[in-house]
């Protein structure tokens, strides 16, 4: 699904002609509930957006969302360090590829997901733009042969977050090579060993949030030995800070869904 967004740079000289291009794309990303696929100007505005995103956001199309920026689609508190994040992709000329993140949307439980983003850039290297697309985490292939002995692996990590967990140990644990687990986790768990030690330690925060206890010991519970780092690795994945996200749930502590 890269491939596709990629695809689209070369050859075009004008943000017009790329947006022409994605829009033929729009129908198959109308057809898939489990991904959003957006593509933003300079400004950071919306100028394509897929259903799925519309109506995460709260519209009933996407014609009202188009011209939008994320502060304007989302809650201030988090739309604008969303708008933020695609000025630096823009700013800095940098792609992501399947980075794990905890998305947050108007009226819906916060839910894993892996987002790609490619700055858009003309024959000269300029870039007009920012193209993204984000899968929501898929279910485990509990009928991949290599299932069970996998699942030993991820029931370790979930088990022991909380301590230094070693790759190394982890093929040792279930016989296998560091190079088979890597291999094996992605495909049954559609992610690395590393993104599943880090989606079980920042679900095990946002569940600790939801309390009263301080977030230096969260960080220490979740296996942080730096308060500083818990805050950076949480921002980078969430968009928000741990007490940005912990003021979110105060209103309404008792309706918002751990995950």
């Amino acid at each position: 699904m890269n491939q596709l967004l990629l695809s689209a740079v070369t050859g075009n000289t004008t943000l017009q002609q790329m947006v022409a291009h994605y829009a033929l794309l729009v129908p198959l990303f109308d057809a898939m509930p489990d991904v959003v696929f957006f593509v933003k100007d300079h400004e950071a505005r919306y100028v394509i957006a897929n259903a799925t995103l519309a109506a995460r956001c709260g519209y009933k199309d996407r014609q009202s969302l188009l011209g939008k920026t994320a502060a304007e689609a989302f809650p201030s508190r988090f739309g604008r360090i969303y708008m933020e994040q695609d000025k630096a992709v823009v700013r800095d000329n940098n792609r992501l590829v399947d980075q794990l993140e905890l998305h947050l949307y108007p009226g819906r439980q916060p839910g894993w997901c892996l987002t790609s983003k490619v700055p858009l850039r003309d024959i000269k290297g300029r870039v007009l733009g920012v193209a993204g697309i984000s899968r929501d985490l898929r279910a485990a292939a509990s009928t991949h042969p290599s299932y069970q002995r996998v699942a030993i692996a991820v029931k370790h990590i979930q088990d022991h977050y909380a301590h230094p967990l070693k790759l190394a140990d982890l093929a040792a644990l279930i016989d296998m090579s560091v190079a088979q687990v890597e291999r094996y986790f992605f495909r049954v768990f559609h992610l690395t060993p590393r993104q599943m030690l880090l989606k079980t330690r920042l679900d095990a925060a946002s569940q600790l949030l939801a309390g009263d206890l301080n977030i230096t010991d969260i960080a220490t519970r979740c296996g942080y030995t730096d308060h500083s780092a818990f805050t950076r690795q949480f921002k980078t994945t969430v968009g928000i800070t741990p007490t940005q996200y912990r003021s979110l749930l105060q209103p309404a502590t008792t309706s918002v869904g751990k995950h």
